[in-house]
């Protein structure tokens, strides 16, 4: 039975809340690591365009509020504008103003700089995934099978109860929560599956079944499905460390898992309609936040992954695409033509513009069905 979702004005106060949350995370990491290395900031906003209100500190950084609620920007002194682009080398300063000026920092400073907005995203999730686990705990249930439906993939393929899984696809598993993650992204796939069975190692290679899972849009998900069932988990409080360790092991499994959906997609395996929008973005985040402040939490913690991952893309106007611009100069030993890398902004801003419309078509036509 579906519930009616949140109002209008809810999804939209708690979309761009949440998004300015996450856009301030991303700023902050390029202006603390920029701060370290004595870069002079001349703004840090939230929001495009212009300014709401603001206040300037003492180091004479433009602290504001701007009418677009779409992003934010760090504008470094010596900036073009607030794109940071690695062309926009400005001339005529002085050996003060040099000492304070990003183009001017080493090509190393400059790619931390830059690296610091995706992996302040990456430790935020993986700090929130952290706090979960110290705050519920955790279940964990070996990745043995106790069971293994009729007809199903893995009845087919051979497996049996009390098969120990060490392998799924070539990746090792620990928990039987391991074996769905994996499964789920290869439906109706071939993949080998590697069990112990009573000290002896066998490779089996279910081809998987196909279920799909529903939104509230309509659209269908196929995802893969092996048809076992695992053996009681039981309950562990892992501590400070122990949780650190987990929200990490959370991360780098969810981020790999977003790669290899990503690369479904651009290979055909996956439909593109797969791929939400700003408009199905917000109205997640706004049902997250009608169930409690727990789930709007972590929901957050999972888009700030993905903005984390996305901005390392080699995309120019993306951050990856300012560290590919810097790698290309650390190889080469000087900056690529400023006439090259604007050619090259222009076509990585007109993609992004392309792919936004597109998503965003996606989410109103899902949305018309």
């Amino acid at each position: 039975m579906e519930t009616e979702g949140p109002g209008l004005l809810f999804t939209i106060a708690a979309f761009v809340g949440g998004f300015s949350i996450l856009v301030f995370i991303h700023e902050w990491g390029h202006y603390i690591v920029a701060r370290i290395f004595g870069v002079k900031i001349d703004t840090f906003s939230i929001g495009m365009g212009k300014e709401l209100f603001g206040r300037t500190d003492k180091n004479g950084t433009r602290w504001k509020f701007s009418v677009l609620p779409i992003g934010g920007y760090v504008k470094f002194f010596g900036d073009a504008s607030a794109a940071s682009n690695p062309g926009d080398i400005p001339e005529g300063l002085s050996p003060e103003e040099r000492d304070v000026c990003f183009h001017y920092k080493p090509v190393w400073q400059r790619a931390l700089i830059a690296f610091a907005g995706p992996a302040i995203n990456l430790i935020a999730a993986a700090l929130v995934f952290a706090g979960f686990v110290f705050i519920n705990g955790i279940a964990i249930a070996e990745p043995k099978v106790a069971s293994v439906l009729e007809e199903s993939a893995a009845e087919k393929a051979g497996l049996q109860q009390d098969d120990t899984i060490l392998f799924v696809n070539g990746e090792a598993v620990s928990r039987f929560s391991d074996i769905g993650a994996i499964v789920r992204l290869y439906p109706a796939a071939t993949i080998p599956i590697v069990v112990d069975r009573d000290g002896e190692t066998l490779t089996l290679t279910p081809t998987l079944d196909i279920r799909y899972m529903q939104d509230r849009f309509g659209n269908q998900y196929p995802l893969g499905r092996l048809g076992i069932g695992g053996y009681q988990a039981t309950y562990h409080e892992l501590g400070l460390f122990g949780s650190l360790a987990e929200g990490g092991r959370q991360t780098i499994a969810m981020g790999d898992m977003m790669f290899t959906t990503l690369g479904q997609i651009v290979l055909g395996i996956r439909s593109v309609k797969e791929l939400g929008g700003p408009v199905r973005i917000a109205n997640m985040v706004g049902e997250a936040a009608s169930i409690s402040l727990a789930s709007f939490i972590f929901f957050l913690a999972i888009l700030s992954l993905n903005l984390g991952i996305v901005n390392l893309l080699p995309i120019p106007v993306l951050d990856g695409g300012h560290l590919m611009f810097y790698g290309l100069e650390a190889l080469k030993g000087s900056p690529l033509s400023k006439k090259a890398q604007e050619a090259s902004f222009v076509a990585g801003m007109a993609l992004m513009l392309i792919f936004m419309v597109f998503v965003t078509l996606n989410d109103l036509q899902s949305m018309a069905l």
